[in-house]
């Protein structure tokens, strides 16, 4: 589960972060995030959308390589 000090560091500097939920590419999550609490969390999508999601996911900068760890 991504920490607290994570959520807050990419919500502060308003970065793309990429949400791999499983191994296909196209299932990956793209966008900023919003909000967060103790098992979720909120991202806007390009389309403006927003998508609840598990904090079990990995999460990582859009702009580095997929699959790279941070």
């Amino acid at each position: 589960m991504i920490s607290e000090e994570q959520l807050d560091q990419f919500r502060v500097n308003g970065e793309l972060v990429r949400v791999i939920r499983d191994e296909m590419e196209v299932n990956d999550v793209v966008g900023i995030l919003v909000a967060w609490d103790d098992t979720s969390v909120v991202i806007r999508r390009a389309n403006r959308r927003v998508v609840k999601l598990s904090r079990d996911y990995r999460f990582e900068l859009a702009s580095s390589e997929r699959g790279s760890t941070i």
